[in-house]
């Protein structure tokens, strides 16, 4: 990450950082916000439109049912007051992907407003960090600046996007550095993707992230002039976009100057910021309400059954895996961190003796497997149904850890399920008490000069027993039953 040169921690240490984030999420709906064209990514230039969301006259919006309710939802789960009614405006600006000339928006009576989210403090505790608002708008079209033969002194525009259901959730400016900035629209994303308002793919442009960022010194009573960093396409450059423009802003005024208002693009290849335009004040907008559109309303009753599709979300998951199945934080928060990953273990450990054995398959075979050879989850050739019989096999006794391991290689090795190679392989473990002692005899016996290390005090070399045993039992013998009749067998030669 290239920062501006000449700005040193000292000079660094002397300012604070104040930040927000304007976040604009598309809805998942099956339709755009105001017509019946399909609401979906790509597609030929220019196709999913119609006369609504190309703004030609006599066309008139009907506002999405569906948006509506994903827009509810995703207020609840960022605790947002949702109010009952709400205005949706124009909001004037000329730009070439907008062919209205404006786009349909919410400005002072948005749906949603007065939410929060907790980030870490980076010292074992939360920090709250507000939300302002939470309002529905319509997408713009999207410019196209290369790719053809005469880029370079033409512009080209896909329209398919016109009239995409948002919503643009408006932080307060209470984050304080790069970091919670980005630990906020981590958490954020896992909320939505949970709520499943979006798909959140900032790569199709479901997701878009916008940066505030001033500096003012600390204990200072004002805020500085902000900047705004756009569109922004990965959580790792909005926090690297941050941390330039924090070191931009000090510089401009360390050396005497002012920081201009204005909207900022970040090239990630050279990681800074580029003046893109004056900032315009809400008023430039010239916002008024939307004639063709009546007040929303959202009573009570609608309110509540919408409600009801409410799932459990991941800050309540998480606390509840750790209860009731005994995982540590680390691995409750791996299988939270993604709603259907969560669902799935929940759905194997209630049917499994161990809950715990099955997270430990999971996340200690199954998932570096699966990494390793590429392939998500439900690529897996081992099933979740597998997953238990092998937890079960190991709980009871019947399976060592290696024997599973190699289980698990064959599995992979050929694409086949966990039961298949068990049933072709089977392996058996040797927890006969009796056929243990008399292998343990024999390896003390061929083993004097260990036996005397042993009596000498030298306790660690029952490992070696140990590890003759378990190669005389070719693998078989039950490693814990192994080492306990090893101990006591040494401590009787």
């Amino acid at each position: 990450m290239s920062l501006v040169a000449g700005v040193s921690p000292e000079v660094l240490a002397k300012y604070q950082p104040v930040i927000g984030l304007e976040v604009h999420v598309q809805l998942l709906t099956q339709t755009k916000a105001f017509c019946g064209c399909i609401n979906k990514y790509g597609g030929e230039p220019n196709t999913h439109v119609c006369p609504v969301c190309l703004g030609l006259p006599g066309a008139l919006p009907v506002l999405n049912r569906q948006a509506v309710e994903y827009a509810v939802l995703a207020s609840r789960a960022l605790n947002l007051t949702i109010n009952e009614e709400s205005i949706f405006a124009r909001k004037n600006y000329f730009y070439p992907d907008s062919p209205k000339g404006y786009q349909i928006s919410q400005f002072d009576k948005p749906i949603a407003e007065n939410g929060w989210l907790d980030v870490s403090d980076g010292k074992g505790g939360t920090r709250r960090i507000g939300i302002t608002r939470l309002h529905m708008e319509e997408d713009a079209g999207k410019s196209i600046h290369d790719g053809f033969a005469d880029s370079a002194n033409r512009t080209y525009i896909d329209l398919n996007r016109c009239g995409t259901p948002l919503v643009e959730i408006v932080s307060e400016p209470d984050l304080r550095t790069p970091e919670e900035a980005y630990e906020y629209l981590t958490k954020l994303k896992e909320i939505l993707l949970y709520t499943g308002v979006s798909d959140c793919n900032m790569e199709e442009g479901s997701l878009r992230c916008d940066a505030n960022v001033s500096v003012m010194l600390k204990g200072a009573a004002e805020y500085g002039t902000k900047a705004e960093v756009k569109n922004v396409n990965s959580f790792r450059f909005i926090r690297d976009a941050i941390h330039y423009e924090i070191e931009r802003q000090v510089e401009v005024v360390e050396s005497g100057a002012r920081v201009v208002q204005e909207s900022r693009l970040y090239n990630s290849a050279e990681g800074r910021t580029y003046s893109m335009r004056s900032k315009e004040a809400a008023h430039d907008y010239r916002y008024f309400p939307e004639p063709d559109l009546p007040a929303l309303i959202v009573d009570s009753a609608w309110k509540e059954a919408i409600l009801q599709n409410l799932p459990e979300l991941p800050e309540a998951k998480r606390a509840r895996l750790i209860a009731e199945y005994d995982l540590t934080v680390q691995d409750a928060a791996t299988f939270a961190s993604d709603r259907t990953f969560a669902d799935t273990f929940e759905a194997a450990a209630k049917t499994a003796k161990s809950p715990k054995r099955v997270a430990n398959l999971l996340l200690g075979e199954l998932i570096g497997r699966l990494n390793a050879a590429g392939l998500e989850l439900s690529q897996s050739p081992v099933s979740m149904k597998g997953i238990v019989q092998a937890a079960d096999l190991l709980e009871e006794g019947k399976l060592s850890s290696k024997q599973l391991k190699g289980l698990f290689d064959i599995s992979f090795e050929k694409n086949e399920d966990f039961a298949t190679v068990y049933d072709r392989e089977k392996p058996q473990q040797i927890s006969d008490s009796g056929a243990i002692e008399t292998m343990i005899d024999e390896v003390i016996a061929a083993n004097p000069k260990q036996v005397e290390q042993y009596k000498g005090g030298k306790t660690t070399v029952s490992a070696f027993f140990v590890g003759q045993v378990m190669r005389l039992s070719k693998g078989q013998a039950n490693p814990a039953l192994l080492n306990e009749l090893v101990v006591k067998k040494l401590n009787e030669a």
